[in-house]
């Protein structure tokens, strides 16, 4: 077999891998915005946020300590234990709880039946107050993040691969576990959404606030629910980006690379989430392996926003969008 075919398979078994990151993100704002018809352009730092509270928690850290020590004088830092990841995980998801509670509660309780465009304003005011308090709490250096996943190339791939074609494939176990707790997650927030009576109720939310309102639907326990939903996915999101890259800045900009997802997908799709994080993660790979050297090099830092731009050209609801028609 030719090496630029070998190396083209390998190329896409690991755009698929990073397709399936991709989707993770675009999650969160499929989730929110199927249920109340907000952009929540804090969901990138949202990830942030949970990767920063979970290494905060793992290693004992004193939330606040830079702020403490500064107004008391004090040289608090650490707690002296280290948290189990497990537990660590747990307790960050009910961080991540009350959170939810806190943006829905102070902030979106306010804002029902407002314009899309003040809803959106107030998600880029939230993913900036996220931001500062996340520093403010655990330090903005860059952070280490260890739950104990795999990472490193998979032996049993490379050999399979190296036996039946003489090169061994690198695929790196990290973005193999990625791919499993994806799968698995998508399955069942799609079980929830159309099997459980939160998930109608969360539906009929999205088709409209006043209808639910009218038959007994809550409509602050569903946005309380929703984004609980999308800060737990954030939190997985958060999990794997972090433990590959670290926990820093630049996590939080992991949401403009879903932006093109979903556009791909459709913004109320959670399969095309996927099908979406798949194409563009696939797309970008082949597109810099073969055409990468020719352009110069660094297409991956803009492919997937020229494929966007040609979606919204041709099919602007995407490919698993629901087509909007509005009757005048």
């Amino acid at each position: 077999m030719p090496d630029q075919l070998l190396f083209a398979m390998e190329v896409t078994l690991n755009g698929l891998m990073a397709g399936v990151l991709y989707a993770l993100v675009a999650l969160g704002f499929v989730l929110i915005f199927k249920a109340s018809g907000i952009f929540n352009y804090a969901q990138g730092v949202m990830a942030l946020f949970a990767a920063a509270t979970l290494v905060g928690i793992m290693d004992g850290q004193v939330p606040f300590s830079h702020l403490i020590n500064a107004i008391f004088g004090t040289d608090l830092h650490h707690f002296g234990w280290h948290v189990p990841a497990l537990l660590a995980i747990l307790l960050t998801v009910v961080v991540m709880i009350v959170l939810a509670w806190l943006v829905q509660r102070l902030v979106m309780r306010h804002l029902v039946n407002q314009e899309p465009i003040i809803l959106f304003m107030a998600t880029i005011g939230l993913a900036y107050f996220l931001e500062g308090l996340s520093d403010l709490m655990w330090g903005s250096e860059i952070k280490t993040l260890d739950v104990g996943l795999p990472q490193g190339i998979n032996e049993t791939i490379d050999q399979i691969t190296f036996d039946a074609f003489g090169y061994g494939f690198f695929i790196d176990n990290l973005d193999i576990v990625a791919t499993i707790i994806a799968g698995v997650l998508v399955i069942a927030l799609m079980a929830f959404n159309q099997y459980t009576r939160e998930g109608r109720a969360l539906r009929a939310v999205a088709d409209d606030h006043q209808a639910a309102l009218s038959v007994g639907i809550s409509l602050n326990f569903v946005w309380v629910l929703v984004w609980s939903l999308a800060g737990f996915v954030a939190l997985v999101a958060g999990v794997m980006w972090g433990a590959k890259s670290g926990v820093q800045f630049s996590l939080s900009l992991i949401a403009l690379k879903a932006l093109p997802v979903l556009m791909l997908g459709g913004f109320t799709s959670i399969p095309g989430a996927i099908v979406g994080g798949l194409i563009i993660g696939v797309g970008e790979k082949l597109f810099e392996f073969l055409l990468g050297p020719a352009l110069g090099g660094a297409t991956e830092n803009w492919f997937a926003y020229v494929l966007a731009l040609v979606f919204l050209v041709f099919r602007p609801q995407g490919l698993f969008g629901e087509k909007i028609i509005e009757r005048v």
